[in-house]
């Protein structure tokens, strides 16, 4: 079974980099056909896409957030990296990461981690 496991900082002060590790078993990330996304749910708010990473290594960003959205991975680790620079208050949520046979279809999510941008 496949499973995703979202880790990082609980607590970002505006102006940093916030930066999320997914850890993913059951499955190698460079799998064939399949996507590797970040979504992000504000408070109150639906969720948002923010960018994935394909079977190859190649990215895909978000138009709103491509500026300040970096996604890696570390295939000796079988993990996913997010990092989102210059943070705002805005930036507080919840992200997950999902893998899926496309970047905008999911099967499996994981649990999700709580973050808030606050001074």
């Amino acid at each position: 079974q496949v499973q995703l496991q979202e880790s990082g900082p609980g607590l970002v002060k505006p102006s940093q980099t916030l930066s999320l590790t997914c850890t993913v078993s059951g499955t190698s990330i460079t799998t064939n056909y399949v996507y590797w996304s970040w979504i992000r749910q504000p408070p109150g708010k639906g969720l948002e896409w923010m960018g994935a990473i394909d079977y190859s290594g190649h990215t895909y960003d978000s138009p709103s957030l491509e500026s300040r959205t970096s996604i890696s991975r570390d295939t000796s680790k079988n993990q996913l990296t997010l990092q989102l620079s210059s943070v705002t208050p805005e930036d507080t949520g919840v992200y997950y990461c999902a893998v899926g046979s496309s970047r905008f279809q999911y099967d499996s999510w994981g649990q999700g981690t709580q973050v808030a941008v606050s001074s």
